[in-house]
């Protein structure tokens, strides 16, 4: 389906499920079950990125971690074998913040994020035959279930509460759940490796693993919500209002708060007050609030600490500059002169002449230190390398270890070779 179509119809609105046969989808490529045992057994795997459930409730992680030897005390480190045991006793396996540890999904998520502007998170989970991990419940987050192995019975049925914030979880309103999981499913089908099911949030939703190991990533959608926008704006009037010395008074001396009526003048006043300056919020303002809080949880492309380094120490004009992959940025004139780069979470202070070569490396993705324009040569090489150092642009064929520095008796050495 198209994402304009998707987009329009779904999005935020009503679930889907879109079957293999008709996208040729295996998802094997992000996640499989050999992929599974060697990031339970082999990767050094520590809570809260594991979680074991058994029939609804959560296993307590004592239960599945212990110290991992010489060297590696820390006692919160999954033991493979407790795995193993509560596993084959039909506990469900999940696997969280995968975005993070598995390379094939830190790549995927990452673009999915910057490909949808709302942040996202990927959770494996891995259930035995024929069991079932979690009681009906919804999340406050969209999610896309991917399904990678096995088959999986899910049963969807309509929201307790439309598009519930990240404030109200289900376990508020169980009574309401456990009653309308009850009622007629709005989908009621099996997902076979390749299937995907979009639920938009609020979805009420539980599955059952069939007659063999099954296994699915749930991709979360944090979506940025217009509560989201209220929240920034709200910040906003709290420090416009503290300089109103109306509203920074005191109350009346004997004051007893157990009258409420005794003090309703003065809480009128403070929301008429609060009103005034609600009205002077600029939504630019707003929005700028609400981008820092969206880019602060969008991860750009990984840096490669050593090989970038290596390259930032020997710049050369014919060195190519790439702006960092995913890495969301805008550039403003600053207060009292100069340039301010936002390049994700971070703002960086530049020198009003460095403008034009900022504006050309954001505009084309990709420039030689060279072509930097409005520059001295030496000015360029500067620039550049704070670029790198700063993690705002790479150097795409870097390799650590291949840039030459010189002894203090000025005999020059590879940073890599043994002296």
């Amino acid at each position: 389906m198209e994402p304009e179509l998707f987009g329009q119809r779904y999005w935020a609105r009503r679930p889907l499920l879109t079957r293999a046969e008709d996208t040729g989808n295996s998802f094997t490529d992000l996640l499989d079950l050999p992929a599974v045992d060697e990031l339970l057994s082999r990767r050094g795997l520590r809570t809260p990125f594991l979680r074991i459930a058994k029939d609804g409730a959560v296993v307590d992680p004592k239960r599945f971690t212990t110290s991992g030897g010489a060297g590696a005390e820390i006692a919160d480190q999954v033991s493979s074998e407790a795995v193993l045991r509560l596993f084959a006793d039909g506990s469900t396996v999940v696997l969280q913040g995968l975005h993070r540890l598995w390379p094939p999904l830190i790549e995927f998520a990452d673009q999915l994020a910057a490909d949808l502007g709302h942040p996202t998170q990927v959770n494996a989970y891995i259930t035995p035959p024929s069991s079932r991990g979690f009681s009906p419940h919804y999340d406050v987050h969209d999610v896309f279930v991917l399904q990678v192995a096995g088959e999986k019975h899910w049963t969807i049925h309509e929201p307790v509460l439309p598009d519930p914030l990240r404030t109200q979880i289900w376990n508020d309103r169980a009574d309401e759940v456990a009653a309308a999981a009850e009622r007629e499913p709005v989908i009621d089908a099996v997902l076979r490796p390749g299937d995907a099911l979009y639920l938009p949030r609020g979805y009420l939703h539980s599955a059952r693993a069939l007659g063999e190991i099954s296994a699915h990533l749930t991709v979360g959608i944090h979506s940025v919500t217009r509560w989201a926008a209220a929240e920034s704006a709200l910040d906003v009037v709290r420090t416009l209002a503290a300089e109103d010395p109306e509203l920074r008074g005191s109350l009346p001396l004997g004051l007893d708060l157990t009258r409420p009526d005794s003090i309703r003048g003065d809480v009128a006043a403070v929301i008429a007050g609060l009103q005034e300056w609600l009205g002077r919020v600029d939504p630019t303002e707003v929005a700028d609030r609400l981008r820092a809080r969206s880019w602060a949880q969008v991860r750009p492309e990984p840096v490669a600490p050593l090989a970038q380094a290596t390259a930032a120490a020997a710049l050369t004009p014919d060195t190519v500059l790439r702006l960092r992959t995913r890495l969301r940025c805008s550039l403003r004139d600053a207060a009292g002169g100069g340039m301010t780069l936002i390049a994700g979470r971070r703002s960086h202070s530049f020198p009003a002449d460095v403008g034009p070569a900022l504006s050309a490396l954001l505009e084309v993705g990709e420039l030689k230190v060279g072509d930097l324009p409005g520059l001295e040569p030496a000015d360029r090489i500067t620039l550049a390398r704070r670029l790198v150092t700063d993690g705002i642009a790479t150097v795409p064929d870097a390799v650590p270890g291949n840039a030459r520095t010189r002894d203090d008796d000025g005999h020059g050495h590879a940073t890599g070779e043994h002296r």
